[in-house]
């Protein structure tokens, strides 16, 4: 994927778990992991908001593109 996620640095940066978070943004523990494992194939932006409201981070933050072109038929 293009864009990695680097949720977990975030969260470490500003120690909090991510079982806090779940419960602060409202979404479950399974969707979050798979958010910061770099497999999610999409996001919303209500959930973005609300992680980089609780988080005080930019969305730069989070996720971070590579340079590379990646077709949706190379996934």
């Amino acid at each position: 994927m293009a864009i990695k996620v680097h949720l977990e640095d975030v969260l470490k940066a500003r120690g909090m778990t991510s079982k806090e978070l779940c419960a602060k943004i409202g979404i479950t523990e399974a969707n979050l992991s798979i958010l910061r494992s770099g497999k999610a194939r999409g996001i919303r932006f209500g959930t973005i908001n609300r992680i980089c409201y609780y988080l005080s981070c930019d969305v730069g933050d989070i996720l971070k593109f590579d340079g590379n072109l990646e077709d949706d038929d190379e996934a």
